[in-house]
Order: structure tokens, then sequence, then C-alpha cells
């Protein structure tokens, strides 16, 4: 059931979509009012502009890993900056029917993307992700804020937590089960991301057709063995033909590709990351 009427967020007012476990005291209020940089949540606006006289934050309390003109990535350690990690949570509960955890969130990092302003820079979205995961989950929870969703950003999100893994040298895949936005926007990033690999192979040597590898899709792309299989099943890319697996495409399905690739306005840019993979195994008092 949902509980909380309206949020206050920046400049925006979002009526929330899920229950979130907001303070008892605050759910009955006509709306919550939410510190778009720490996230704290107040009563009412006198006491969150109060609160803003205060509070000194314009950007998440982490390390800024990413910027491209004004959009940033910042890491936020869950144990280290409990209470942002907390109200995050909190925050995207809201909008997440499913699994998310509010208060053990020491295992887990947190990636905020931010569009910058003359006032600060303004969470779009995020995904959190464990410290260490053995079943190779590169995103545990994944959500771009509603103000700013239909505008590219998901892709974003899931094309930076895939830039991650290539740092990392592994190949990752999303936490299941995924929300049903969360599946389309994996799909689709899957398929774009395979295709602008399969249709800009070349032919080698002697071999009139181009060749390639799942394995080595996977390698260039940090995308796990399974999801790639799935795609391109889910595209009827992969045929059976004289005793091996081939991959065929036709005009129309690179047709429909390059006009989704035009859709795609924002990329993320490799050069732009400055971030260096931790061993949390070796860490394991942090």
């Amino acid at each position: 059931m949902k509980n909380v009427e309206m949020i206050e967020l920046g400049l925006h007012r979002i009526r929330p979509w899920y229950f979130s476990p907001y303070p008892q005291e605050l759910v009955h209020l006509p709306c919550i009012y939410i510190c778009e940089f720490c996230l704290k949540y107040r009563k009412s606006r006198k006491c969150l502009e109060r609160h803003l006289t205060k509070c000194t934050l314009r950007h998440p309390p982490g390390n800024e890993i990413y910027r491209k003109a004004s959009i940033s990535f910042f890491e936020i350690d869950g144990r280290k900056n409990k209470a942002y990690a907390q109200n995050l949570c909190l925050l995207a509960k809201l909008f997440l029917d499913h699994k998310t955890l509010y208060y053990d969130t020491d295992p887990f990092l947190f990636y905020v993307m931010t569009d910058l302003d003359e006032r600060g820079f303004h969470i779009v979205g995020y995904f959190s992700k464990e410290k260490e995961s053995t079943e190779d989950y590169n995103v545990a929870c994944i959500l771009t804020m509603p103000p700013y969703q239909r505008k590219g950003y998901g892709k974003l999100l899931i094309e930076f937590s895939y830039e991650l893994s290539k740092f990392e040298g592994k190949t990752g895949s999303p936490e299941k089960p995924l929300s049903d936005l969360g599946l389309l926007s994996y799909r689709s990033y899957w398929a774009q991301t395979i295709l602008e690999i399969l249709i800009r192979l070349k032919p080698t040597g002697d071999s009139e057709r181009a060749q390639i590898t799942i394995t080595e899709i996977c390698e260039l792309t940090s995308i796990k063995k399974e999801d790639v299989i799935s795609t391109l099943q889910n595209l009827q890319l992969i045929n059976y033909y004289k005793g091996q697996y081939i991959i065929t495409i036709n005009r129309e399905t690179i047709d429909s590709h390059m006009k989704a690739m035009e859709k795609r306005k924002i990329r993320i840019d490799p050069k732009c990351l400055h971030w260096t993979p931790k061993d949390w195994s070796k860490r394991a008092k942090w």
C-alpha cells in the first residue's frame, strides 16, 4: 500500500508509486519535504528552509569519479556515508516495487548520477552495487528519478555500470528479478550494445563473413554470457546452420538499430572516468 501522498525534492513535486518506511509521524502529512542534496526529510517547507540554511552539501557526499559536460557520477560507500545511503534507499523505495535495502547499507556502494547547474548537483538517478558479489552482479538496485525518465538517463546509468565492469575486467549482470521498467531498459541496452559491435564487424583474412564468438562479445561489452545469448535469441539473430550457430542480421534490424542510436544523445565517455576498483575481499575490516 502506498503511504506517502507527495514529496517535494528540489524544484519537483512528485507523487510516489509505492510504500516506503518513512517515519510514522510524516506519512500522514500532505507532503514530505526532502533536501535534494543530503536527502534528509522534513515535515514542512519552513523546516526544510531552516535546514537549507545549515546544509553545506551541494553534491552527494562521496568521490566524484566521472564528469562530462553537466553529468557527474559520485561513488558513495554505504558504510562511510550511512545516513545518506539510508535516505537514498528510502527515497528510491517510493518508486521501486521490490527489493530495496534501507538499514544495512554497509555491504553496498552507491553510484549517484547528477546534473549540474548554478545551484548544485541535482540527483538524476542511481544504482547500488554489492562490494563483493558471488553472483557477479554489477547492479543491485537501479532507478532514474521520475522527472528524468524517458530522456535516456536510464540507459546512461546501465552503460556506466558496465563501464565499471570493464575497468574491473569482469562480466556483470543486474540482480534479478528486475522491475518491468528495468527489464525493458536492460533488454534495449543489451540489444543496442551487441548490435553496435556486430554491425561494425569486418571480415578477416580469406573469409567473406565477419566472425565473432559469444565469448568475444562478452569481453568487449562486459555483458554476461547468458544475457548475450538471450538478447540474440530475442532479436531472432541466432540460427543453427550446418552444425553450428551463426548470427544473421538483415537490413531491417540495422535500420531500426540506427534509428534507436540516433535518439541516444548522451553516452558515457570512458576517458572521463577516473576510478580504481578496490579489492573488497582484502578489505574485510572496511
